[in-house]
Formats: C-alpha cells, sequence, structure tokens
C-alpha cells in the first residue's frame, strides 16, 4: 500500500496466507521438491492443498512453508509419520495459544466489569454448589 492507502497504479494485493494460489508446478519450485513428492504428500495427509472445479491442486503460502518444514524435518531424519506427529502437535499448540488468548480477553472483560462494581455490594454466590451433611446413626 502507498502512503495514501490505496494498493498501487496496477491495485494488485498478494493473496492470504491461507489462499491457494499456487499450481503444483509453483509450489515445487518454492518448496524445492518434486512434484510427485508433493502429490504423495498430500495423499498422506501431511499438507491439504486446495482443489479446482476439475481437482487441480492449488497451494497456499501456509501449504508452502508447511511443505517447506516437513523437508526440515525429513532431512533431519525423522520419518514421515514421526513428521506427521509433529505437524499435529503444533496445530494443536497453534489452537491452545489461540484459546488461551480468547480466554485472557473473557477474563479482562470479566475483571473489568467486576471493578465497575460499587464497592459495598455483595459478590453473588453460584447456585449451582450443593451442600451434603452426613449424619451419625
Amino acid at each position: 500500500m502507498t502512503a495514501t492507502g490505496s494498493t498501487g497504479l496496477s491495485g494488485f494485493e498478494p493473496p492470504g496466507p491461507d489462499i491457494p494460489v499456487y499450481v503444483i508446478s509453483v509450489a515445487a519450485e518454492l518448496t524445492g521438491m518434486h512434484p510427485q513428492t508433493l502429490r504423495t504428500y498430500d495423499r498422506l495427509g501431511l499438507v491439504r492443498p486446495g482443489r479446482t472445479g476439475g481437482g487441480g491442486r492449488r497451494y497456499s503460502l501456509h501449504d508452502i512453508e508447511q511443505l517447506r518444514q516437513v523437508a526440515r524435518l525429513t532431512a533431519e531424519g525423522l520419518g514421515l509419520e514421526g513428521v506427521r506427529r509433529v505437524l499435529d502437535l503444533e496445530n494443536r499448540v497453534t489452537m491452545l495459544r489461540s484459546q488461551i488468548v480468547e480466554l485472557q480477553a473473557e477474563l479482562d472483560v470479566a475483571r473489568g466489569a467486576a471493578l465497575s462494581l460499587p464497592p459495598n455490594l455483595p459478590v453473588p454466590v453460584s447456585t449451582t454448589s450443593q451442600l451434603v451433611v452426613w449424619r451419625r446413626r
């Protein structure tokens, strides 16, 4: 973008990281892999490229980065099943971090609401708790 807020003379904006736009030959070139390797990784579920109406694969920047990570992990000696587990765990960590951010935001809102209560107002008690009394016979 220029200082005036436009996207330039051509009006072109690069695609977002999750937009599948790269054909398999371009993805192979960007990752340094053979197209058949990309097809194999797709079949194994290590990467999930988008599909055209005719069934052709289209890779996003995110897919390209994931393929590069697969290449790094296999070059370090990890087998494909190990790579799958690493990718699954990293995806899970990303999801959990996102949940933490959401929960922190909710907590901040709740704390802000609690601070705005008058100081002498009693705090409501949960009605879902139960009390059990045991008696000796």
